[in-house]
This record gives C-alpha cells, sequence and structure tokens, in this order.
C-alpha cells in the first residue's frame, strides 16, 4: 500500500488545525482507502492555541504528527523542512487556511498515478482582493522575464512532490529555500492543476508588506540579476546623461556669460537625484549581499523544540 504524506504548515491557525486535519482524514477514509497516509503539522511558533490543539489532535491519532519549532524561521524554511521529513511515497503540501482545496488531494494522486513526480496547483483565479491578485501577477510576469529559469506564474508552493524530488531536496543543503524556484529550476517534469482560490476559512492572513518583500527579494535574489544589471546600466546612462547636461551648461555660459545665471537650483536638484538614485541601487545590491551572506553561514532551515508521533525520533 503506497502512503501519502501530507504536510500542513501553521502559524496562528487556532480555528483551522481541527477542521483541517478532520477533512483530510476523512478523505482517506472515504475517497482515498486503498492508500496509508501521514498527516504532518509544522508549527512555526504559533502565539495562540495552535500548539495545544496539534498535542490534541495527534492523542486522538498516532498518524497525525507535528513538529514545533523552537521559534519562527519565517515562511519558506518551515513548510521546506516540513516537507524533507515525511516518509510517503509522495509528500502533498497545503495551507492550513483552507486556500489551497482539499479536493486538489484526489487530483495531485492521480496525475502522480498517472506518472507525474510532480504535480503543482496554479492559481487561474482568486477570491482575495483583485489589486493585490494583479500585482502578483505582474511581478510573476516581471520575475518570470528575467529570470535565469523559466518561473512558474500563480505557483504558491501546493503541490504533490514525488519522493524521488523529496530526496534531490534533501540534497540541496540550501539554508535559504525558495520551493517555488526550485520546482522550477531542478524538478521534473510536472503537471499543472488550476483551481480558484478561495478565501481563507477562519482567522487573518499573516501576509503584509514585509512578507511579501521578502518572498519577491528572495525569488529576485535567488533567480535574476535584474537588479545587478539595472545598477549598471543605468548608472552608465545617467553618467552620460550628466556630461551632457554639463557641456550644455557649459557651452550656453560661454555664450552668454552674463545674461546666463546658472545659479545653485540645477546643482541641488540633480545632486539629490543622483544621490537618490544611487541609494536605491546601494540598498538593491545589498539584498544581494543579504541573500550570499545568509547562505554563507549555512545554518539550520529551522531549529525543533519539540516533536510528536514520530517513532524513534523520526
Amino acid at each position: 500500500m503506497k502512503k501519502i504524506s501530507i504536510l500542513i504548515p501553521c502559524y496562528n491557525e487556532e480555528e483551522n488545525v481541527y477542521p483541517m486535519s478532520e477533512e483530510i482524514v476523512k478523505l482517506f477514509e472515504t475517497q482515498l482507502k486503498e492508500y496509508d497516509y501521514e498527516l504532518v503539522f509544522i508549527d512555526n511558533d504559533s502565539k495562540d492555541k495552535t500548539r495545544i490543539y496539534l498535542r490534541d489532535i495527534c492523542q486522538k491519532n498516532k498518524k497525525i504528527k507535528a513538529i514545533f519549532n523552537a521559534r519562527n524561521f519565517g515562511q519558506f524554511n518551515s513548510p521546506y523542512h516540513g516537507i524533507l521529513q515525511t516518509t510517503g511515497d509522495c509528500t502533498i503540501s497545503m495551507v492550513c487556511d483552507f486556500q489551497d482545496p482539499i479536493d486538489l488531494i484526489p487530483q495531485y494522486i492521480k496525475e502522480w498515478e498517472n506518472g507525474y513526480k510532480i504535480v503543482i496547483g496554479i492559481k487561474a483565479k482568486s477570491k482575495e482582493n483583485k489589486l493585490i491578485y494583479l500585482l502578483r501577477s505582474l511581478y510573476y510576469k516581471f520575475v518570470k522575464k528575467f529570470s535565469d529559469v523559466e518561473q512558474i506564474e500563480h505557483f504558491t508552493g501546493s503541490g504533490l512532490y514525488d519522493k524521488a524530488f523529496v530526496d534531490v531536496l534533501r540534497d540541496l543543503k540550501d539554508p535559504k529555500p525558495f520551493l517555488r524556484g526550485i520546482v522550477a529550476e531542478l524538478g521534473f517534469k510536472h503537471k499543472e492543476i488550476m483551481y480558484e482560490q478561495p478565501l481563507r476559512r477562519a482567522g487573518k492572513t499573516h501576509n503584509n508588506f514585509f512578507t511579501l518583500y521578502d518572498a519577491a527579494m528572495l525569488s529576485i535574489t535567488s533567480y535574476t540579476k535584474v537588479g545587478l544589471r539595472m545598477a549598471t546600466f543605468i548608472g552608465f546612462l545617467m553618467g552620460i546623461g550628466s556630461f551632457l547636461v554639463g557641456l550644455v551648461y557649459f557651452v550656453l555660459k560661454l555664450l552668454m556669460w552674463n545674461d546666463f545665471p546658472a545659479g545653485m537650483a540645477p546643482v541641488l536638484i540633480g545632486m539629490f537625484f543622483l544621490e537618490s538614485v544611487q541609494l536605491f541601487f546601494i540598498g538593491f545590491i545589498g539584498e544581494y549581499i543579504l541573500s550570499i551572506n545568509e547562505r554563507s553561514m549555512n545554518r539550520p532551515l529551522v531549529v525543533e523544540e519539540e516533536r510528536i508521533n514520530f517513532e524513534d525520533g523520526n
């Protein structure tokens, strides 16, 4: 009997862990009886009652496991680490807020049985704020256009990963993994399943400007050279432009020495403009340096505080 691992990353999901576990268990007891399963929750240091509820859930069903992180290790490290801890013939990653519909699981498994080692969910539509969805779309197109690797638009990480691909992930030793990019760069031929993303069933979203910015910068610094190239080209063009403007001012002053007061305004405006451009690109290049620095330290993905229902610690 094949074993399916379901990974559910969570953070402050006290309103969702019970219904999520119940629906997945029900799914395997009705539609997917021919498969064994394990359900793994990895909690990223929740501050609500999530861990209390997970202990109760695990106590009632030994096929449900939990990993408690020592602190919050970010939106990418925790799910990635969770995937590496699964033991099934394949692993399906789903968010805990039901924005990855449960009925995707049978579809993922069906395509996996058809031979695909990776089956991913693609948000064809979303019930989230239309402006946010538009901005996401523009971001995906931007990264896809400038990336050295063919990126997958509207892929958030939800999908099925065969054990062979999970073994590839285990060998990467990347302390700052970006699963969406890794699937596009190193993954096997994949199958895409289109779905409409619903709203959260309960609770508040944990995404904000800073988490979205982190996601954008991680993908840009990991898979594009656009920031560095922009700094080079724009700096070169502005250097030429500054030289030409200076030359024009010099010629006009020579031709109209007494009638052409240049004044300090153009100098100050030009100086502040050039300085702002320099600061922008120093920050942009700093993002690349920060990414290099974090990878060079080679710290662990997460530090676990506790495991529940893992036999012999595995």
